[in-house]
């Protein structure tokens, strides 16, 4: 059995991914990367977009079921590529559907998802905890009609206590109200209790793993320690998988 192979079973088993596991592989392009050396959204390979798309489909547009609405995607540990997965994620579940998205980055420490789309980061959710103002006011649309951004803005100096305040949560209240779906990419869960913050007002959380690199006790603690908070594991991604062989035929296979 292959690692990812592996792993994947792991996922599905030991974190007892309610709704779906995906494997995201690393495609063989080289893309172009912006200043910052962050890849463009536009610039995502076509098979991982094939991969989120079925994320999207089973996590929220899966018939008979009670669907989320706000979801936070998390990792156990930097360079796992949570962001990229869920600025992609967000970008197709816009897509997808007739309703309005809003891409929310959580990630003060690291902010990207500013320069993955091409547009300013100096204006956004620290922004709206310290200022008035109705929330969209706050927020940037990006690519589609019907796709947000509300970046990390101006960078805070506390900001466990900036999120942990009722102000954060009335904010995510008006961001459910005014948007039909909220993604959220949260820093990493065991370098920062930021994330739990988030995942305490989601409806539950999308574990992002790395292939090969993410250990199974690690995650393991971390889908515990979300339980124990009560925050739902809605299912888990499989990311950075390589292909022994070209992807077209790896999917013939």
């Amino acid at each position: 059995m292959s690692k990812n192979s592996e792993w994947t079973q792991q996922a599905e088993i030991s974190l007892g991914a309610a709704l779906t596991t995906t494997s995201v592989g690393t495609g063989a392009a080289t893309k172009r990367k912006t200043a910052s050396n962050i890849e463009p959204i536009t610039q995502v390979d076509s098979s991982v977009r094939e991969e989120l798309l079925k994320l999207v489909q089973r996590l929220f547009l899966t018939p008979g079921q009670a669907l989320p609405k706000t979801v936070m995607f998390a990792a156990s540990g930097a360079e796992t590529g949570c962001t990229r997965v869920c600025a992609v994620t967000a970008d197709l579940l816009a897509e997808s559907v007739s309703g309005s998205v809003c891409l929310l980055e959580g990630n003060f420490r690291a902010p990207s998802l500013a320069d993955m789309f091409g547009v300013d980061n100096h204006r956004g959710l620290a922004d709206s905890l310290r200022q008035e103002g109705a929330i969209r006011g706050f927020a940037t649309q990006v690519g589609r009609d019907n796709l947000w951004l509300l970046s990390s803005g101006s960078q805070p100096a506390d900001c466990l206590n900036l999120l942990s305040g009722d102000r954060m949560k009335e904010r995510l209240a008006e961001l459910r109200s005014a948007f039909d779906y909220v993604l959220i990419d949260a820093p990493p869960l065991n370098s920062y209790a930021d994330a739990m913050v988030f995942g305490r007002l989601a409806d539950g959380v999308v574990l992002v793993l790395e292939a090969n690199a993410t250990r199974r006790e690690a995650a393991l603690r971390v889908a515990e320690s979300l339980r124990s908070a009560k925050i739902s594991v809605l299912g888990a991604v499989l990311n950075k998988r390589t292909f022994p062989i070209p992807s077209a035929l790896y999917k013939r296979l």
